[in-house]
């Protein structure tokens, strides 16, 4: 193995929480319902392809994408569309899918897909469902079938708090992830970029037909947003495709079989789980039967569909998001700290100020919750922000052009090169308290209903 690139960077920090989850897979679970959220699919309008009541096998087409009509998502069981939940303007929220005792699946013809044209093959991945596990860059919304990507990104580690092991959990998928690279490199003019966590790549070291490039440092190293801006960057009209490890693994069973597959394997993790671990399952399944089993602590909990930084709240009786390997559970903070502010009074905090000394307790792990410590505030340049953002961009600056909707100032400071997931740690770490995620989520929808 040859690896072209190393990266490296000392900014960002590690957040360390008690809860991760152990390598024990649990595949005993029986879920009855799935749910399908096209808020999952952030820059997409869907509409329905069903109705309330209609039986599906597996892989049946649900809602496609109203910008690209050959964009299905499919169902991940067979069974009947037991209730179309809708908000405001009769929006789609959820679209809940009752399990049927016996399972069948469409079953697509996928023999020489090698060999096919590769308007075909996209074609085909589209109708089966599996384009959805393609993301593009800028804006990380779903690849446009349209255009020819300048690179592939496949990143096999992370670096979130609590994160899932894909080492762990694609240990017996070498084969089919093996194929799902292929598939990819018939999409792209050069080698997937594949990175490995440099202190232990595992079998992904192996696979063929990459560019292997690794990385090390503290959270957000992880972030595929700092891979691609070191190995390539993003110029105006380029598109970058990002996959998730499973994904991968999805589509090269799928090219294998000729059934979609939605297997999720996710780790329920935080420190309000009895038994942190990990469980077998398939995309949008019903969270209460998974939480039941792992068992909850406190009877008034945060329920994350993903990690703490970057995850969206989910309710017990919810579903899992589409594209998530990891929910993480954490109690409530309904509480008030008086004097909070004393930088002595509480140890237990976690803080990555130098003035706490938490920083010198409690290094095995932190019991933590969902109490912000205080209120939105004045944002003041501070240079806390820069200290913990590895890109080479100006984090703060591009919070205030987006906040300002001033789109010349946006692209000139990186809104192409980010998403939000990348403003996780500023969320937490900023003295302001101010919703970074969120600004930069709409200033993305304002680039692309402005810029396209």
């Amino acid at each position: 193995m040859e690896v072209i690139k190393r990266i490296e960077t000392r900014r960002g920090a590690n957040l360390s929480l008690n809860g991760i989850a152990e390598k024990i897979l649990d595949k005993t679970l029986s879920i009855n319902t799935y749910g399908l959220r096209p808020d999952d699919f952030f820059g997409t309008t869907s509409k329905l392809c069903l109705k309330e009541g209609s039986n599906i096998l597996a892989g049946t087409p649900v809602f496609y994408s109203k910008k690209t009509p050959d964009i299905k998502i499919v169902s991940p069981i067979s069974g009947t569309i037991k209730k179309i939940l809708r908000g405001p303007k009769r929006k789609i929220e959820n679209i809940i899918i009752e399990s049927s005792t016996n399972q069948e699946s469409i079953i697509h013809e996928v023999k020489g897909w090698k060999k096919m044209d590769i308007n075909n093959l996209k074609q085909l991945l589209m109708e089966s469902g599996n384009w959805s596990f393609i993301h593009q860059r800028p804006y990380g919304i779903m690849a446009n079938p349209l255009d020819t990507p300048k690179s592939i990104f496949v990143s096999t580690a992370k670096t979130d708090p609590l994160g899932e092991d894909y080492h762990f959990v694609l240990k017996e998928d070498q084969k089919e992830f093996q194929l799902g690279i292929d598939l990819l490199n018939r999409l792209v003019d050069q080698p997937v970029f594949l990175g490995l966590d440099k202190s232990f790549p595992g079998y992904f070291e192996s696979i063929e037909g990459v560019q292997h490039y690794s990385f090390e440092g503290p959270h957000p190293a992880g972030n595929l947003s700092l891979h691609i801006q070191k190995l390539s960057p993003l110029n105006m009209n380029d598109h970058v495709w990002t996959v998730n490890p499973e994904d991968v693994v999805n589509i090269g069973r799928f090219v294998s079989s000729g059934v979609f597959s939605p297997q999720r394997t996710i780790a329920v993790s935080g420190n309000a789980v009895k038994n942190p671990k990990y469980f077998r399952t398939k995309i949008g399944a019903e969270l209460a039967p998974i939480l039941n089993k792992a068992g909850i602590k406190f009877d008034n909990v945060r329920v994350i569909n993903g990690d703490v930084l970057t995850g969206s709240t989910a309710l017990i009786s919810g579903h899992l998001g589409y594209f998530n390997n990891l929910v993480t559970v954490i109690p409530e903070g309904s509480y008030y700290r008086m004097f909070g502010w004393l930088p002595f009074k509480d140890n237990k905090i976690l803080s990555l100020s130098n003035t706490s000394l938490s920083r010198l307790f409690n290094r095995k792990g932190f019991e933590v919750d969902t109490n912000l410590n205080g209120e939105e505030r004045a944002l003041v340049v501070t240079g806390e922000m820069e200290k913990i953002f590895p890109l080479d961009i100006y984090p703060m600056q591009l919070i205030k052009a987006c906040m300002t909707e001033d789109i010349e100032k946006m692209e000139a400071l990186g809104i192409y090169e980010v998403v939000p997931e990348d403003f996780g740690l500023v969320d937490y770490a900023n003295t302001s308290k101010i919703e970074a995620q969120e600004i930069i989520r709409q200033g993305i929808e304002l680039m692309i209903n402005e810029v396209g």
